[in-house]
């Protein structure tokens, strides 16, 4: 039985901000927090562009795909953080729900990721320091 907090990123399409908060979440936390990811909508594949920003500061997820939201990985997470899925994401009482409004890298060059990638970041330390885990990297 894990004992580690686990944590379920949420966005439609599953391409970008659910996967730069998924990529930060791992490396922040060296395997201390578990971590998923899924869209209501899954794309066919990781945006380029928040591949390239993540590359910037380190962090692959190059071999990152987009995955379809389910009831069993909500139910199996701690902490459920949507980001723009509205009604699409099921909900279970006794989990706790975070929304983060965050603006979609969708079809946005890198000058304007860049910013999401931070606030991202930003909010993903907030995270931890809430669920107790001491980040390994900043």
């Amino acid at each position: 039985m894990s004992t580690k907090p686990s944590v379920l990123f949420v966005c439609v399409h599953n391409a970008g901000r659910s996967q730069m908060a998924a990529g930060f979440l791992t490396a922040l936390t060296g395997g201390a927090v578990e971590v998923r990811s899924a869209g209501s909508m899954p794309a066919d594949q990781v945006n380029v562009v928040a591949v390239e920003a993540m590359a910037e500061v380190g962090i692959d997820i190059r071999a990152e795909q987009p995955k379809v939201l389910t009831t069993e990985a909500v139910q199996a997470s701690d902490v459920v953080v949507t980001m723009g899925c509205g009604d699409a994401c099921p909900y279970f009482p006794g989990k706790r729900y975070e929304d983060w409004v965050l603006e979609d890298p969708a079809g946005q060059g890198i000058e304007s990721v860049r910013p999401i990638r931070d606030e991202i970041r930003g909010r993903i330390l907030a995270l931890l320091s809430e669920l107790g885990v001491e980040p390994v990297s900043v």
